[in-house]
């Protein structure tokens, strides 16, 4: 595991604990309203300076319904003339806290790995609260369904895939990943996985939302309604139901699930980040396990390490992760 920035922290860094401490319970309501007033700008942020040499087909609609919640854009190295072998492909879901968010906002990170030689499929789905994770989870295995029978068009090798994504959308990933070799989980969502295990190369999370146990922890951020608008029913307000939500997490949480047939897994994280210590959870139960697991954990001394900073490219930790990002995949996948 690769830390960065872990020595004591320096006054600032110091500031920005208490203030992060000062934080609780945000309610689902207050985290949609941020979410709306700054994901246009992050799809403008994020996306300055388009990447060159890499061809782009939006907006595909992997179920046929024509909602924007199923559609996906694919990103492949640009063709140059010559026949080309089959690239691995890297399947990613955007986070926002599984009310918000859209595939537009990672273009540019998915156009990057493309450039790297890899065929990306970036997903949209369904979002609480008008749909429950396991609408999510459907969703999500059309879109996997739609690339084991579609991706060879663009030259994607179906065999070696790997499946990544930030916060919520790094949960998604995981219980996809999980689904394929927990036959219990697969069932609870009345899921026949899409892929197979033998496909699954690689598992990407960035500041994924992979341990719900924290949700429990006192003081922490993010309110238990955050796991009940992602239940089909009941909203778990009782102790007899708080005890209806713990189990009722077990099977949000991937951590719960992924064991020693995990493919190799790469983790990033920071202190900084809402789910430092979810993540962190996620990398001692992966190495219990003796599943590989890549790590990049920065401390509070990198400032630009807030949650999902991943996607902005123009932090140098950011690119960092990309790099790491592309040896990873390249590594898994061959």
């Amino acid at each position: 595991m690769k830390v960065q920035g872990q020595a004591e922290p320096s006054a600032g860094a110091a500031v920005g604990r208490r203030a992060r401490g000062a934080l609780r319970r945000v309610p689902v309501w207050a985290w949609r309203l941020l979410m709306r007033a700054v994901s246009p700008g992050e799809r403008r942020r994020f996306n300055v300076e388009p990447v060159s040499g890499v061809s782009y087909w939006f907006d595909i609609d992997f179920v046929g319904d024509g909602i924007r919640s199923h559609r996906l854009d694919v990103m492949a190295p640009a063709n140059t003339g010559g026949p080309v072998s089959p690239l691995p492909v890297y399947v990613y879901f955007h986070g926002g806290g599984w009310t918000s968010g859209d595939k537009a906002s990672l273009t540019k990170y998915c156009a990057t790995q493309a450039a790297d030689g890899v065929v990306v499929v970036n997903v949209n789905y369904r979002m609480a609260p008008h749909f429950h994770l396991g609408h999510v989870l459907e969703d999500a295995n059309a879109a996997l369904a739609w690339v084991n029978s579609t991706i060879g068009d663009f030259n994607g090798d179906g065999q070696r895939c790997v499946l990544g994504g930030d916060s919520a959308g790094g949960q998604i990933a995981a219980l996809m990943t999980a689904a394929t070799f927990q036959p219990e989980l697969a069932e609870h969502y009345s899921l026949d996985p899409a892929l197979r295990l033998p496909q699954l190369r690689g598992l990407v999370q960035h500041c994924s939302i992979v341990d719900f146990s924290v949700f429990f922890d006192k003081g922490f951020v993010m309110s238990l309604n955050f796991i009940r608008m992602l239940l089909p029913h009941g909203d778990g307000r009782t102790a007899s139901e708080r005890h209806r939500l713990r189990e009722a997490a077990h099977y949000m949480s991937p951590i719960e699930w992924l064991d020693s047939r995990c493919p190799p897994v790469f983790i990033t994280t920071s202190e900084r980040d809402f789910f430092y210590a979810s993540n962190m959870n996620l990398i001692a139960r992966l190495k219990e396990h003796g599943v590989p697991v890549d790590s990049l954990v920065y401390g509070w001394d990198n400032p630009n390490t807030e949650h999902t900073w991943q996607q902005n490219y123009r932090y140098p930790e950011s690119q960092e992760v990309y790099r790491r990002l592309s040896s990873f995949i390249t590594t898994v996948a061959a």
